[in-house]
């Protein structure tokens, strides 16, 4: 499939792309995984989903060429696809509209007609492509189960005055949502990568586990033996 022409996508291609300045790659995919942060809370998307969403995006520009496909095409498709596989179904229409609104600010929802039809067929085909390039393989483990039982944890561990004080949790589950900019999800095991940001979360605030350093392992291998946390 050839990348996409369709206005929406071209509108989103050319704000990357301002001044005619070629746009590195990494600025490229935090741009188009805001916007499916962005689309995804404006959908009502879960937090599962939305995150199955950005990991099926990096995924397939992990096999092929960013040049290849419009990415705003591909993480409209992704978006679509990550509802199926997580059964958070999503309206078609709905998905064009948000995208729509995203690139045309305040511009009414879109008739059907053959604009809509067309921008339709497009996404279903992407996400045909997409299936094809990943080899069916789009279902993910993600890190959220981790670190909420990891917060669940430390939240016992920590004295009351301490966790009340500091946003450990929003701060974690804040890194953990940004993570998905990159390609962390793909590089990194999920438990490995809640542990981390829980690490970063304790470092941030300067908040130490109890009893630590009479203790014959770091707080963090309790949760996961083999993580690599220096």
């Amino acid at each position: 499939m050839e990348a996409a022409s369709t206005d929406t996508c071209e509108k989103g291609a050319e704000v990357l792309a301002a001044e005619g300045l070629p746009v590195p790659k990494a600025r490229v995919h935090f741009e188009v995984t805001k916007f499916i942060m962005e689309a995804g809370i404006k959908l009502g998307m879960r937090s599962i989903p939305i995150a199955t969403a950005c990991t099926i995006y990096h995924k397939f520009f992990g096999e092929v060429n960013l040049d290849a496909y419009d990415p705003y095409l591909v993480a409209i498709s992704s978006i679509y696809l990550a509802g199926k596989v997580e059964e958070q179904h999503l309206r078609t229409r709905d998905i064009i509209n948000v995208s729509n609104r995203h690139f045309n600010p305040g511009s009414k929802p879109l008739e059907l007609n053959s604009r809509f039809w067309a921008l339709r067929d497009s996404i279903v085909q992407c996400e045909l492509l997409i299936l094809r390039v990943l080899r069916f393989q789009v279902s993910f483990q993600h890190p959220h189960k981790y670190l909420l039982h990891y917060l669940i944890s430390l939240k016992n561990w920590l004295n009351r005055y301490t966790w009340q004080r500091t946003p450990i949790s929003v701060t974690a589950w804040a890194l953990l949502r940004d993570s998905y900019h990159g390609g962390l999800c793909l590089r990194f095991q999920a438990q490995h990568l809640a542990v981390a940001v829980l690490y970063l979360a304790l470092h941030i605030y300067g908040v130490e586990v109890p009893a630590e350093s009479e203790s014959e392992k770091p707080w963090w291998q309790i949760y996961s033996m083999d993580t690599g946390i220096p």
